[in-house]
């Protein structure tokens, strides 16, 4: 038996399952499998031709050099802009801190401040890095189950059920990967009237599909709803996903003072400066024309109501309309307990999701990955012709399995 050489911190954790799905999808393609993934969430559009350009002039001048830790000024200060113009939040630079995307940021958020044994409420179906991210720092994923019948998004009475003397934090992600849940205005007062209960619990929002969204309400934010708890709240956000800037690694951190310098102290020692080009090429992003935002979530918009359509058509499935983000969170309930031609019983989500991988050559992922089952995820940064082949595929497979 041969005894593991990585840190007991990294046997804690797996690896993530949405990269596992997608390398899976890959490795069957090369293998010349006519695979269509509906896992990764990731744009499927160019950066903006006016942002590419601003990375070009900032090349161009010299500026490829190490920058200021927390972020160029000129970021900072983009940043600061947007919050104030679309968030309707005011933040000083020393508030503002740029990371390596906004994975990192939230790593280095937590990172900076947990203690071992410090719990983190963490809101179920969540994005599949948070719990590990946590264990990583040697906190205590609290994970609150939030069903469909809530439309998967945490209530005051749960929130309040979970907090202890432990919690150091909730983490929200609004809009929802995996499923497009979108807090409301309404629904991020109530929660706070619960956090001012508590004044020892922190509140990190996770806003990167901030502006996927598919209603006409505005981008609600919690600090501006309710701006008592501004001293205690994390605002993270980046270019990823509304930007189609996923490459380019950029990704911010609004806060207190004490606490970004806090995560400027481990970002110094962990990671160091963020790529000069890109923060150039953020700047843009933030300050220069918008009207990509709009285009792009008009396009999202049709795939989500094309998937939908095909989708609730299928026997067995069923899902809700997401609000924003371009995910699909699919109940596959009806499907578990069938059978294949061999006779295998699919017994849960990740069942489901193997046989549709390899009897219909669509990838996905298990809704367990997430922490609610049985579903399981499509994402819809992909082409209409690739969305509805796929779900003609998923279709198909389904209608061979016996009752």
């Amino acid at each position: 038996m041969t005894t593991s050489r990585a840190a007991q911190r990294i046997q804690r954790i797996k690896q993530s399952p949405s990269g596992a799905a997608a390398d899976r999808a890959l490795e069957l393609k090369r293998q010349g499998k006519p695979i269509i993934s509906l896992v990764v969430g990731e744009p499927d559009f160019d950066t903006p031709a006016h942002i590419r350009q601003a990375a070009w002039e900032a090349m161009e001048r010299g500026d490829t050099r190490y920058t200021h830790n927390s972020g160029t000024p000129a970021l900072r200060q983009a940043i600061a802009g947007k919050l104030l113009r679309e968030n309707g939040v005011s933040y000083a630079l020393n508030e503002i801190i740029v990371t390596h995307g906004a994975k990192s940021a939230v790593y280095l958020a937590l990172a900076a401040t947990l203690d071992p044994g410090d719990e983190v409420i963490i809101p179920a179906p969540y994005w599949v890095s948070y719990p590990d991210m946590v264990l990583l720092c040697e906190g205590k994923p609290v994970i609150v189950p939030c069903p469909e019948t809530v439309g998967f998004k945490l209530t005051p009475e749960s929130l309040e059920d979970a907090i202890t003397s432990r919690t150091r934090w909730l983490l929200i992600n609004s809009p929802s990967n995996p499923t497009g849940a979108s807090y409301t205005a309404a629904e991020y007062r109530a929660l706070a009237q619960v956090l001012l209960r508590h004044p020892g619990v922190m509140v990190m929002t996770d806003e990167i599909y901030e502006h996927i969204r598919y209603g006409d309400q505005d981008n609600p934010n919690i600090v501006a709803i309710e701006p008592r708890l501004r001293d205690r709240t994390l605002i993270v956000n980046g270019v990823s996903k509304s930007y189609a800037m996923t490459g380019w690694r950029i990704g911010f951190i609004a806060g207190p003072a004490d606490l970004i310098q806090a995560v400027s102290i481990l970002k110094s020692q962990a990671a160091g400066t963020t790529c000069s080009i890109s923060q150039a090429a953020a700047v843009a992003a933030y300050e220069g024309d918008q009207s990509v935002l709009a285009l792009q979530r008009d396009i999202y918009r049709q795939r989500r109501d094309t998937a939908l359509a095909l989708i609730n058509a299928v026997d067995g499935l069923s899902c809700l309309p997401p609000a924003g983000a371009f995910y699909l969170y699919i109940n596959c309930a009806g499907i578990l307990g069938r059978r294949t031609g061999d006779g295998a019983t699919l017994a849960t989500d990740n069942d489901v999701v193997l046989y549709l991988l390899e009897n219909a050559g669509v990838a996905l992922v298990s809704g367990s990955a997430y922490g609610l089952s049985p579903y399981f995820r499509a994402s819809i940064a992909t082409s209409l012709e690739n969305i509805e082949t796929g779900i003609a595929r998923i279709a198909a497979a389904l209608a061979r399995l016996l009752q």
